[in-house]
C-alpha cells in the first residue's frame, strides 16, 4: 500500500516570498506541537503509572487531561500525514496504468479527498460549538477544548489540499480531477429524491460502490470511508452530520488507542538506540551455524520484534538490513528471503502488543490482556510451521554453512543483546502483573528503550529525536484517522440495520460454528489484502464478534483467527500490500518472491486451520 499521494513538496524549496514563508511557519508550528504532544502523553501515563503503582497516590486527573490532547495528536498527526501524503492508499490499480494517467489519479486523490474534508468543515465547527455545555468529570474543563481539535485539523487539511492542487505542473489534469469529483457530486445531488426511495439499496451504491470505486482509484482509505458515509448520510436520511462527527471523535480517542503513537515511538527508539541490532546478532551467532539457521534467525526475530513498532514495514527494515546481506553470502536465494520476510509479516500479526488487538479490544470490547496473552501461542504455531518449509528446503537447496560460533562468541553477544531481549518480556510482564494498562504500558517500553539507550548501548543520536517524534505523530494520525472514518461508516450500517442482517445470515449458516469459521477466514483474507487490518476491524469487528459469542466461540480465539487470516491476505500476493513492502524493503523484483511464497503461504494457511480448529492454542494462557 502506498502512502504517497502527488510529489508535491509541503511548500517551495526555492520560493522566498511572503506566502511561502508563512506556509514553512505553520508547518514548523504544527511539526512541533505534535511533538511536544508525543511527548507530552509519554509524561502522563507514565506519571500516572509511577503515582498509582509506586507512591500508591492515583493521580484522578492524569488520563483526563492525556484524553483530551489525544485528539489533538490524531488530527495535527493526520494534518502532517496530508502533508507529506502518507495516508494510506491502495494503488495496486493506479500502478498499473501509464504515467499520464497515474499523475491523474494523483491529483484526483487529492480533489476526493479536498470534497471530503470540505464536507466536513461545518459539521466540525458545529460539534465543537455544541460541546462547548460540557464539562470534563475532574479537571471541569469545557470539552470544546477538546473537540475544537477536528474543526482546526480538517482546516488545516483544506488548506493543505488547496495547495497541493495549485502546485500540480500539469494544470489540465488539475481542472479534470477536480471537475470530475464536482460533476460526481451534482450527479448526486441531482438523485436525492430517487435515493431517498431505494431504501437499503442505498447501501450497495455508497458503502460498496463508492468505496471500491475511490479506493480502487487511489484516494486515500479514510477518506474513501468519508466520503462514501457522509455522501450517505446527507443524501438518504435526516440524521445531522454533526452526530457523525462526533462518532469519528468517539473513534479516533477512545483512551485505549492511546498506545498507538507511542509503541510507534517505541519501535522507533528501538532502531536509533541499536537495541533491535543486537537482538537479531546474538540469534545469528546462535543459529547462524545451522543448514539454513539464519532464515531460523529471520523467523525468531520477527517474533520478538513484532507487534512493538506499531508497523509491519519498521518491522521488516529492523531486521533485513541487518540479515541478508550475509544470508545471501549463504548462498540464499533473494526471492526466497523476500518470500520468507513476507510470510513472518504475516505470521507475528498477533504478537502483542500488537495495533491490531489494540484496536479490536477497542471496538468489541474484548479484554486487551488477554488479546495480548492469547497472541503468543498462535504465532508460535504458524512459526513452526515456516520452520518446516525452511527445513525441507535447506535440505533440498543444500545451502551453504558457515562455521559454529564459539561458546564465548555466542555468551558475549547474550551479554550485549540482553537488555535487548528483556524489552518484549518487560513489556508483557507490566501488562500481565497489573502494574500498567496496555494503554500505560507503552510509556514503560519508552523509558526502557531510552534508558537502555542512554545507560547501556550508549548510542541516543538527540537530533533525531524531533523527527522522530512527528513521525511518529503522522503514522499515529494516518492510522487513527482511518479508525476514525471506519467508526462513521460502522455507525451508519448499524443505522441502517445492515449490522443486523448480517448478523443474523452468519448465524443461521448451515453447519453453525465451523461454517462460520471457515467463513470468517476466508473473508477476512480478502479483507486483510484490501483494506489492512485496522479498518477491516473496526468495520467488522462489531458485527461478527457477537455472532461468535452466540455460536460459543471463545472471542480471544476468534480474534486470533481474524487477525491472522488477515495478516495472510495483507502479505500475499498479487494484492497484499504488505507483500509489495517487504518486496521494497528487500529490494528484490515482486515477480523473483511471488515465485517463491506460495510454500510459506501455504504453511500459514495450515498453521492457521490448526488456530482455527483447536481453541486452546488461543486460550491456554488466558
Amino acid at each position: 500500500m502506498k502512502s504517497h499521494m502527488t510529489q508535491t513538496a509541503p511548500f517551495p524549496a526555492t520560493a522566498d516570498n511572503l506566502a511561502a514563508r508563512l506556509e514553512g511557519a505553520l508547518v514548523w508550528t504544527v511539526e512541533a506541537a505534535a511533538a511536544l504532544l508525543v511527548l507530552a502523553e509519554v509524561v502522563l501515563l507514565f506519571g500516572g503509572v509511577v503515582s498509582r503503582y509506586a507512591l500508591h497516590r492515583p493521580l484522578d486527573w492524569s488520563d483526563e487531561l492525556a484524553s483530551l490532547l489525544f485528539l489533538w495528536l490524531a488530527m495535527l498527526g493526520s494534518v502532517i500525514a496530508f502533508w507529506r501524503g502518507n495516508h494510506m492508499r491502495m494503488t495496486a490499480m493506479v500502478d498499473r496504468v501509464s504515467a499520464t494517467t497515474r499523475a491523474f489519479f494523483d491529483v484526483l486523490a487529492v480533489a476526493a479527498s479536498l470534497a471530503f474534508l470540505l464536507l466536513i468543515l461545518a459539521p466540525a465547527f458545529g460539534y465543537a460549538y455544541h460541546e462547548a455545555d460540557v464539562s470534563t468529570p475532574v479537571l471541569e474543563l469545557s470539552s470544546m477544548w477538546r473537540a475544537a481539535a477536528m474543526p482546526v485539523g480538517a482546516a488545516l487539511m483544506t488548506l493543505s489540499a488547496l495547495l497541493k492542487l495549485t502546485r500540480v505542473a500539469n494544470w489540465r489534469a488539475t481542472l479534470a480531477a477536480v471537475a470530475m469529483v464536482v460533476a460526481i457530486a451534482a450527479v448526486l445531488a441531482a438523485a436525492h429524491p430517487l435515493l431517498e426511495r431505494l431504501g437499503n439499496y442505498n447501501l450497495v451504491i455508497f458503502f460498496v460502490g463508492i468505496v471500491t470505486l475511490t479506493v480502487l482509484a487511489g484516494v486515500p482509505i479514510a477518506f474513501a470511508f468519508g466520503l462514501a458515509t457522509f455522501s450517505y448520510l446527507a443524501l438518504t436520511t435526516t440524521v445531522p452530520l454533526t452526530v457523525v462527527i462526533s462518532r469519528m471523535d468517539e473513534g479516533m480517542s477512545h483512551v485505549m488507542l492511546l498506545a498507538v503513537p507511542l509503541f510507534v515511538f517505541v519501535g522507533q527508539l528501538m532502531e536509533m538506540t541499536g537495541i533491535a541490532r543486537a537482538m537479531v546478532a546474538f540469534l545469528a551467532n546462535l543459529l547462524g551455524h545451522v543448514r539454513g539457521g539464519l532464515s531460523y534467525v529471520l523467523i525468531g526475530a520477527m517474533y520478538l520484534l513484532s507487534g512493538i513498532s506499531g508497523s509491519k514495514a519498521a518491522d521488516m527494515a529492523a531486521v533485513a538490513p541487518v540479515l541478508f546481506p550475509e544470508m545471501q553470502k549463504r548462498g540464499s536465494d533473494p526471492g526466497d528471503l523476500t518470500a520468507l520476510l513476507a510470510a513472518t509479516g504475516a505470521q507475528t500479526e498477533t504478537v502483542p502488543p500488537g495495533i491490531v488487538l489494540i484496536t479490536i479490544g477497542s471496538v468489541t470490547g474484548v479484554s486487551i490482556t488477554a488479546l495480548f496473552l492469547g497472541g503468543l501461542l498462535p504465532s508460535i504455531t504458524l512459526g513452526l510451521a515456516l520452520c518446516v518449509v525452511v527445513w525441507l528446503r535447506s535440505r533440498s537447496e543444500g545451502k551453504a554453512q558457515t562455521s559454529r560460533a564459539g561458546w564465548k562468541v555466542i555468551g558475549r553477544s547474550l551479554v550485549v543483546a540482553l537488555p535487548a531481549l528483556l524489552l518484549p518480556v518487560v513489556i508483557r510482564t507490566a501488562v500481565v502483573e497489573g502494574v500498567a494498562t496496555a494503554t500505560e504500558v507503552s510509556t514503560i517500553g519508552v523509558v526502557y528503550a531510552v534508558v537502555v539507550g542512554l545507560l547501556i548501548y550508549r548510542q541516543f543520536e538527540w537530533r533525531r529525536l524531533k523527527a522522530m517524534l512527528v513521525d511518529t505523530a503522522a503514522l499515529s494520525g494516518s492510522i487513527l484517522l482511518i479508525i476514525g472514518t471506519a467508526t462513521g461508516m460502522a455507525w451508519a450500517l448499524t443505522q441502517s440495520g445492515f449490522s443486523q442482517d448480517l448478523a443474523d445470515v452468519m448465524s443461521h449458516l448451515p453447519g453453525g460454528a465451523p461454517t462460520f469459521m471457515v467463513v470468517s477466514v476466508a473473508a477476512f483474507i480478502v479483507l486483510g489484502s484490501v483494506l489492512e487490518g485496522i479498518p477491516a476491524i473496526v468495520l467488522f469487528g462489531p458485527l461478527l464478534f457477537p455472532v461468535a459469542r452466540t455460536l460459543a466461540i471463545n472471542e480471544v480465539q476468534y480474534a486470533m483467527v481474524v487477525v491472522l487470516a488477515m495478516g495472510v491476505g495483507l502479505f500475499a500476493p498479487p494484492f497484499g500490500v504488505g507483500y509489495y513492502m517487504a518486496c521494497a524493503i528487500g529490494r528484490v523484483d515482486p515477480s523473483l518472491a511471488m515465485r517463491r511464497i506460495w510454500g510459506y503461504l501455504g504453511a500459514l494457511i495450515v498453521g492457521l486451520a490448526v488456530v482455527a480448529a483447536v481453541p486452546w492454542v488461543s486460550t491456554a494462557f488466558l
